[in-house]
């Protein structure tokens, strides 16, 4: 008997396919050559504008290589322009005919069948209540659909202390029996954790992934509605050359000033470079990792990562997977669509830059691995190496940034310290006379930030025009709004400049990463902060005191970098408070859509926790010894650990453990004891036959 899916592939002439599949192709090309034009031309006039500008345009090696690399970092910059300018063209003129979302209309869509859908959501050391609290969302919505039945969860958890993920077990039976969801919500730990979360998801389509058509991913973060995911599942039933369709995830449910700030900067600017990406983008577009629907068999067939083979930085796992499985994919013959218009599909910023930083350092030392693979892996979609070059400059333009502001500086300081050379060339007839062009240089500077700031003035224009402006606090607040975003943004950029930069070194130098969950809520604290941003205050006092010492004009020119670098600490203080960023929002300041116009999504988050509550004055450990209903349930889920060592180690940990209570154990014992089913049972046994003043017993009256 055919599947949905067989229906579905039958019913599309390979020939209507095909020609779908070229209209694409020759559009992405016209796009991309239409772009790479726009692009060039605009980055040599502004590179031949900038030799203009050096007291020796261009004459030696240090003004040759500021010219370098303003080119790289103006190409950079000049691509991300015309990306939001085509977004904005784009959401002016009905949208892009080529997207999967308007190759069909919504009746055709809604009326294409289901097919069996895993939803996966792996996790490493989370706070397990809100993570939860997001998957039960995602759950009732899809209750609300009608289409559940064609849904199953999976939590995938990596997490190693005994603690932590003996509570996760605890909150996902509780979870399960709330939502009467013991039969479509599962849980796994896997017992060794290799390759991160790339192996946590091999080791799901090693066990699951041969009964699920397609696979959803969800970050802990991730908030997605039921309507976007029977969407996609549709959208990919009806187009199977498909092998990834990645949603476009809003951020929202910020607290903090910084989340509020990133949130609202996504919500506003996000729409226009989204849909300017996946129009050049088309069917090669890249793949990030959640958020996103995938054809289990391709992928599980062509995305099987294998270590690097070089050295340093270049060997080991892949950090970053998402991208190289979107290049594989698409090397297999399979399309990768960005989708803009999908509704409802969200996760969440962290709420401090602190946490925005450790993250980078883990994305800039996996973006830069991919420079191996885009020159040494064959057969990849030029698309896709692009896509690979873009991750790397995310993280390298920083350092570029940085060493750009190096030689200015040594460029100034020969003005002053060195005897200044009026013959550079040693057969030229006459002087030149260097000179600095302060004027051209002012004007250079103001074209650059207009590739910047134009593109968000387009996406102001494009709020209004689509009458969206009451989403974002209204005609009068949303100026206030953008005006502050920008001043925060400002200020961040040399901070992010000055860690990325030091990101990049650490990963060429292969420093080793330590694999750790994200806090994704807290405050920064004042002393974290000083002792984080110690080294960037200093280099910044430094290099403006020598700059005023070289000239008091260029001690101007190095301000706007070098006061946000001085200031480090206390902005990284006031914009982790979720006091002030609560203020903003009563203001009716830095607002996003679902916060004027409700969402039932973020209602649930936040309204309609899961009933698991934390263990009180216990340990989870000592709750799953103790706890009849538990213990139960987490003998279920352990295993009977093998081996006559290994039994007499086990013995000797539970008999300490019952002697002198779980603190006398460390964490890798009480994890050893917590995955033996016998040792919790016999454990269980003794602790409810204990004497009422044993340390046991005095726990048992605490419970």
């Amino acid at each position: 008997m055919a599947t949905p899916a067989h229906r579905v592939q039958a019913s599309l002439p390979p020939a209507l396919a095909d020609t779908g599949k070229i209209a694409w192709r020759r559009a992405a090309y016209a796009r991309r050559a239409l772009l790479l034009l726009a692009v060039l031309l605009q980055t040599a006039t502004a590179t031949y504008f900038m030799l203009s500008v050096l007291p020796y345009n261009g004459g030696n090696w240090i003004e040759v290589g500021m010219a370098a690399l303003f080119a790289i970092l103006f190409c950079w910059i000049s691509v991300g322009f015309w990306i939001g300018v085509f977004g904005y063209l784009i959401r002016h003129t009905g949208g892009d005919p080529h997207s999967l979302m308007r190759q069909q209309d919504a009746a055709t869509l809604a009326a294409t069948p289901m097919a069996r859908t895993a939803i996966i959501m792996p996790i490493y050391n989370e706070q397990i209540g809100e993570c939860l609290g997001r998957l039960k969302a995602v759950y009732l919505s899809l209750q609300a659909t009608g289409q559940l039945e064609h849904f199953d969860f999976y939590i995938l958890s990596d997490t190693r202390e005994a603690d932590i993920w003996l509570d996760e077990q605890a909150a996902w039976a509780s979870l399960a029996r709330e939502l009467g969801a013991e039969r479509r919500l599962y849980y796994r730990r896997r017992p060794l954790n290799q390759n991160y979360k790339s192996g946590n998801v091999g080791d799901f389509l090693r066990r699951w992934g041969k009964d699920y058509p397609y696979m959803v991913v969800l970050d802990a973060d991730s908030l997605m509605s039921g309507t976007a995911l029977v969407m996609m599942v549709q959208l990919m039933q009806r187009h199977p050359r498909v092998g990834i369709l990645q949603s476009s995830p809003s951020l929202l449910n910020g607290q903090s000033v910084f989340a509020r700030v990133q949130q609202f900067s996504n919500q506003l600017y996000g729409p226009l470079f989204t849909t300017g990406l996946a129009a050049f983008q088309l069917g090669e577009a890249a793949f990030w990792g959640h958020n996103a629907i995938l054809r289990t068999q391709p992928f599980m067939r062509y995305c099987g990562l294998r270590k690097l083979p070089g050295w340093g930085l270049f060997r080991g796992p892949i950090l970053s997977h998402d991208f190289v499985e979107a290049a594989y994919i698409g090397r297999a013959g399979h399309e990768v669509w960005l989708e803009p218009e999908l509704p409802h599909s969200y996760e969440e910023s962290p709420p401090t830059l602190v946490e925005e930083l450790t993250r980078d350092k883990r994305w800039a030392k996996g973006n830069l691995q991919h420079l191996w693979l885009m020159l040494r892996s064959r057969r990849l979609k030029l698309a896709h190496r692009m896509a690979f070059l873009n991750g790397i400059m995310s993280y390298a333009a920083s350092p570029l940034w940085l060493a750009f502001l190096i030689l200015a500086t040594i460029a100034a300081a020969r003005m002053v310290i060195w005897p200044i050379d009026y013959f550079p060339d040693p057969y030229q007839l006459h002087p030149v006379w260097p000179e600095w062009e302060p004027l051209r240089a002012l004007a250079l500077i103001l074209v650059t930030f207009s590739l910047l700031f134009i593109p968000k003035f387009l996406a102001v224009f494009d709020t209004i025009s689509h009458e969206r402006s009451r989403s974002f606090g209204g005609l009068l607040r949303l100026p206030v709004s953008m005006l502050l975003e920008m001043l925060i943004s400002a200020l961040l950029a040399p901070i992010r400049m000055l860690s990325h930069s030091r990101f990049v070194l650490e990963a060429l130098f292969n420093v080793q990463l330590k694999w750790a969950g994200q806090n994704r809520s807290g405050e920064s604290g004042w002393l974290e902060a000083i002792i984080n941003q110690a080294f960037g205050t200093l280099l910044a006092l430094s290099w403006i005191a020598f700059a005023y010492w070289i000239d008091p004009m260029f001690f101007l020119w190095s301000l706007p970098v070098a006061i946000p670098l001085i200031f480090a600490a206390p902005v990284f203080v006031i914009l982790s408070r979720t006091q002030a960023g609560q203020r903003l929002r009563r203001w009716g300041l830095l607002t996003i859509p679902e916060e004027v116009n409700g969402s039932q999504l973020l209602h649930d988050v936040n309204h309609n926790p899961i009933q698991h509550r934390p263990h009180g004055k216990l340990s989870a450990f000592e709750t799953a010894i103790i706890d009849p209903r538990l213990n139960a349930l987490h003998r279920a889920q352990a295993r009977h650990l093998a081996g006559d060592l290994r039994r007499q180690r086990l013995q000797v940990l539970a008999e300490q453990c019952w002697a002198e209570g779980a603190q006398s154990l460390s964490v890798s014992e009480r994890s050893l004891l917590a995955k033996d089913a016998p040792s919790l049972a016999w454990l269980h046994r003794q602790v409810w036959q204990a004497s009422a003043d044993s340390h046991w017993g005095r726990l048992l009256r605490r419970a």
